[in-house]
């Protein structure tokens, strides 16, 4: 090994480590894939990413390194490590975990290529400018995939349980009764900041609240989305348009909506291929969304919901800015 190769040395160790990591991370994330196609294209990134490590290590030996047997074992466990860790952590936070681990990648990718340059190293060099190019496309589309969470979803990956809980994400059966409550909350923090108030209107406000609640858990036995369906109904007679839109939203994402309440008229009846053109048309992550839970959950037809990922996604890319 040569003095000026040792930096060389040290950045293609340093590179390899990280991508045995992000490879053992795209193996995890494969089950988190919404469609098949993100599941395959996890899958993709997995393999090439030991494909890199592969190529790595033969740079490494052909600067005159060695490389050894422990450097695939930390990346391993520093897959693993991170994947334990995460199940704590809110899902934005881990895609943003990941994010910097591409973005780290891609600069110790664009430094190896200036110490292969400064060598007059071309084989390193060639192989510095294919990671670049690489984890450029990763970060691109990590990017995209927090574009897509940041705009309400759904995003290319599912949180965990653990990572919805940790999110705030979690959904419960009784949540009429707990958006009754905020909202009677919110009127009660009004009536304090507003003078003229009087406590007529919050004894009213909070009778209307109890009422929604009281409806809400009388119809639960009736089914879930039944129960929805009525507390947003009880809440737009009462005036309580805060209370009923969340419980909208709320039917929105557990796929309770019906098929009369989604963005596109005449939507049950649509074959698959006219289903995707309607999609194809809609603007709104909000009107995808509906559109993605309700085929989850009723008709489940794979085309569709990818065709819907893919109109989010090039949502999404709009707004992160990503060409």
């Amino acid at each position: 090994m040569t003095s000026s190769n040792a930096p060389l040395i040290r950045q293609l160790r340093s590179i390899l480590a990280l991508t045995q990591t992000e490879a053992q991370i795209a193996r995890t994330r494969v089950a988190q894939a919404r469609t098949e196609a993100v599941r395959r294209e996890l899958n993709q990134n997995a393999d090439n990413a030991e494909r890199r490590s592969r190529q790595i290590v033969n740079e490494l030996r052909a600067v005159g390194g060695v490389p050894d047997v422990v450097t695939p074992i930390v990346g391993r466990v520093n897959a693993i490590l991170k994947s334990t860790v995460e199940q704590a952590t809110p899902f934005d936070e881990a895609l943003l975990q990941d994010l910097a681990l591409e973005q780290q990648l891609q600069g110790r990718a664009r430094y190896l290529k200036v110490l292969a340059e400064a060598a007059g190293r071309r084989s390193t060099k060639n192989l510095a400018e294919r990671l670049e190019e690489a984890h450029t496309a990763t970060i691109d589309w990590i990017t995209t995939v927090l574009a897509e969470e940041a705009l309400g979803g759904p995003a290319a990956l599912r949180a965990t349980p653990f990572q919805r809980v940790a999110g705030g994400a979690t959904m419960v059966v009784n949540v009429p009764t707990r958006f009754a409550r905020e909202q009677l909350n919110k009127t009660v923090n009004r009536v304090r900041n507003v003078a003229g108030q009087t406590r007529e209107t919050v004894e009213d406000a909070a009778e209307r609240a109890t009422t929604l609640g009281r409806d809400a858990r009388d119809v639960l036995s009736t089914g879930r989305d039944a129960a929805l369906q009525r507390a947003e109904r009880v809440a737009r007679r009462d005036g309580a348009k805060g209370t009923a839109d969340s419980v909208h939203s709320t039917r929105r994402e557990l796929g309770s909506l019906t098929a009369a309440e989604l963005p596109i008229d005449g939507y049950d009846e649509l074959g698959v291929q006219d289903a995707i053109k309607q999609i194809k048309s809609l603007n709104s992550s909000e009107d995808i969304r509906a559109i993605v839970r309700f085929e989850e959950t009723h008709k489940n037809r794979a085309n569709v919901v990818s065709a819907a990922q893919t109109r989010l996604a090039a949502i999404a890319k709009e707004v992160a800015g990503v060409s």
